[in-house]
């Protein structure tokens, strides 16, 4: 077990230090639930059911009986929740021969920004492998596929059928490929771009596409129709590991979920044997996605 002893912060015990740095710094706001809708939990783990609806209406002749279709249990999404904790230990003697009260000093906002960004990691986590076939749905497939099976048979595509990197005319072609979308049957539904969620590397390049009104690296006085088409902007995620992958979020429901089975708990406690002070904080959640009609993208060229 590390354990914080006088020996950890000798220059604490020592007067003349002018400042300590290196524990605190500027965050950035929450971003995780800019793409993921948050639930609460109250059970080991949550499950999500789809279903195959009917199809197209068929010809019915002069008195002919009625066509009649079916419906069945389609592809079961499980959000398992996982537990995450950190600690530390600090002995009485480096407490209370600290003269900078470095050692004790927001002890809990530390252990705070270590659970945020890990929890943050962890929802990133789900789009850096969100083309990963290692990391798979409820269908069996990842995230974003050009494959995905329906329950009806058949299948639909999440994913630019060419890779691209970000440009107006692929995000044309996104928005296309959005107003084709199909439920499990085959009928058209109403699936809209939201947002437009990629890595700060590419925030200069989607920039000038979602803010320029005209069309983006020409004279041309034509209308940039893009922008139009994402009523919630541009969301840059810091956490993204792929620097010119890019995502749409869409207003399909049941689509990438967070379920929060237990907030961040912070507690400590005194050893008796020893006098040593721990502090630890948990939590326990869990980030996935049910229907892949919530997300659209490209893994870039």
């Amino acid at each position: 077990m590390a354990i914080v002893t006088t020996g950890s912060f000798t220059k604490a015990l020592w007067p003349g230090v002018n400042a300590w740095y290196g524990k605190t710094y500027n965050q950035f706001s929450t971003e995780y639930d800019k793409i993921f809708s948050t639930h609460k939990s109250r059970k080991a783990f949550e499950e999500d059911v789809g279903y195959s609806g009917f199809g197209l209406a068929q010809i019915k002749g002069e008195g002919a009986g009625v066509s009649y279709d079916s419906m069945k249990q389609g592809f079961i999404t499980r959000y398992a929740h996982v537990e995450y904790g950190l600690g530390f230990v600090i002995t009485r003697n480096a407490v209370e021969d600290d003269l900078y009260d470095v050692v004790g000093e927001r002890k809990a906002s530390s252990l705070a920004m270590s659970l945020r960004q890990t929890k943050e990691t962890v929802a990133a986590n789900v789009l850096n492998r969100a083309f990963n076939l290692s990391y798979t749905g409820g269908d069996g497939k990842e995230m974003c596929a050009t494959d995905h099976p329906n329950v009806a048979g058949g299948t639909w595509s999440n994913e630019l059928a060419t890779a691209a990197d970000i440009s107006e005319a692929a995000l044309e072609q996104a928005c296309i490929d959005l107003g084709k979308f199909t439920n499990d049957r085959g009928l058209k539904i109403a699936v809209k771009a939201t947002k437009l969620v990629i890595p700060v590397d590419l925030q200069f390049e989607a920039g000038k596409i979602m803010k320029t009104e005209y069309e983006v690296g020409t004279a041309n006085n034509t209308v940039n129709l893009v922008r139009s088409k994402f009523p919630a902007g541009m969301v840059i995620n810091h956490y993204l590991t792929d620097t010119d992958a890019w995502f749409i979020m869409t207003d399909t429901p049941h689509g990438l979920k967070h379920f929060e089975r237990r907030a961040d708990d912070f507690a400590s406690d005194n050893d008796f044997d020893t006098d040593n002070a721990k502090y630890k904080a948990t939590a326990r959640y869990s980030f996935s996605w049910t229907d892949p009609r919530g997300i659209y993208a490209s893994p870039g060229a």
